[in-house]
């Protein structure tokens, strides 16, 4: 935490991947008596994964995606996290899937990598952020190619960095706000 102590802002982050394909994800609706709702459905096993890491005190996002999943495309995703705030000490908060602990990752100066707890998915904000995109952009969808789920996530992404009120607000949990962070 010496860089913290030399002027960069300390920035809380919280990390997280889900991966967003062609199998439709059925999603409840409301419609009005006595009709019942159809969705489409589908089948297909294409797969793109979506990367993201949410800054909960102001709603700053920054994210990527990916065809693949593993060391180098999570060590690219923490260069592109610093390189997002560059006047920032990135404390980044993730779970501990085998990519995030590889001996081979490359952690960028001015930025510290902090585990959650096994199995307690509950604790990451970031997964309020993935039912929210399906919720409101992929449920109930059936998507004629891969390249047209990369480009709603794409749309969907780019709307949360343009609303971080709504972003903050599915993410600032009342445990996080209380956090305090200050160098020592």
């Amino acid at each position: 935490m010496k860089q913290a102590r030399r002027g960069l802002r300390p920035r809380l982050l919280f990390e997280d991947e889900a991966g967003f394909g062609r199998i439709t994800d059925v999603r409840r609706c409301w419609a009005p008596a006595p009709w019942r709702p159809i969705a489409p459905r589908q089948h297909v096993r294409e797969l793109v994964h979506a990367l993201a890491a949410v800054s909960p005190f102001d709603g700053a996002i920054s994210a990527m995606l990916s065809r693949t999943l593993d060391t180098p495309v999570m060590s690219t995703f923490l260069a592109n996290i610093r390189d997002e705030f560059p006047g920032d000490f990135c404390i980044v908060v993730l779970d501990g899937a085998g990519y995030h602990v590889a001996e081979d990752l490359v952690v960028p100066a001015g930025l510290h990598l902090e585990w959650l707890p096994a199995r307690s998915p509950e604790l990451n904000p970031v997964e309020l952020l993935w039912d929210f995109i399906r919720d409101h952009y992929m449920g109930n969808r059936a998507f004629p190619s891969l390249q047209r789920v990369e480009n709603t996530l794409c749309i969907a992404l780019q709307d949360l960095a343009h609303s971080p009120d709504i972003v903050q607000s599915m993410t600032l949990f009342e445990w996080i706000d209380r956090a305090s962070l200050t160098a020592r």
